[in-house]
């Protein structure tokens, strides 16, 4: 679902909502790990300096931590309910978009919203993050409820090694230092 009016120079506002089957807490804490690969984030392990809290910088790193896929800052922390952050693929000059997690309690389980907005319109990113969302929707639900990712995180997983031969040097991590989002 997405907003009929974006701001001018942005894409429409984005929301993909699925029910998962698992209290909120074992799914806000699936969300939330930092420093181990997370299969519904594309493999990619969630590095900070000092955990995750408003204001504090993120890069989303892969597994031999030669490289920096993302960056951002933390702007909203509300557990178990909302987590909120600015993110910035390195390989591409856009300016970061804004990520929006919501988790309520449902019967039958937990509702998780993902949400994007303020994507640069006509750009690598908008074009990246469009079927971004139900991926990670769909693979964090697979990971809570079976322990392991859905098949579409299983093939990212058995791709990225050799994925990871043509990711461009401008995103080997010692570019992207925490804070840094240019």
């Amino acid at each position: 679902m997405t907003d009929p009016a974006p701001e001018p120079g942005f894409a429409p506002r984005s929301v993909y909502t699925i029910t998962i089957n698992a209290p909120i807490r074992i799914v806000w804490d699936t969300l939330v790990k930092t420093d181990e690969v997370l299969p519904f984030i594309f493999g990619a392990v969630c590095d900070t300096e000092d955990g995750l809290g408003v204001g504090r910088p993120l890069r989303m790193v892969t597994k031999n931590r030669k490289f920096a896929t993302v960056v951002g800052e933390v702007l909203e922390f509300s557990p178990p309910h909302r987590y909120s952050h600015t993110m910035k693929f390195t390989q591409y000059p856009d300016t970061p978009a804004t990520v929006i997690y919501e988790l309520k309690e449902v019967p039958g389980g937990t509702e998780f919203t993902l949400i994007t907005e303020k994507v640069p319109a006509g750009t690598k990113t908008e074009q990246s993050m469009g079927p971004g969302s139900k991926f990670i929707a769909d693979n964090l639900k697979a990971v809570v409820e079976t322990g392991k990712p859905a098949m579409s995180g299983r093939m990212v997983a058995m791709l990225n090694p050799v994925l990871g031969l043509a990711v461009p040097s401008r995103c080997k991590i010692e570019h992207w230092p925490y804070g840094r989002y240019e």
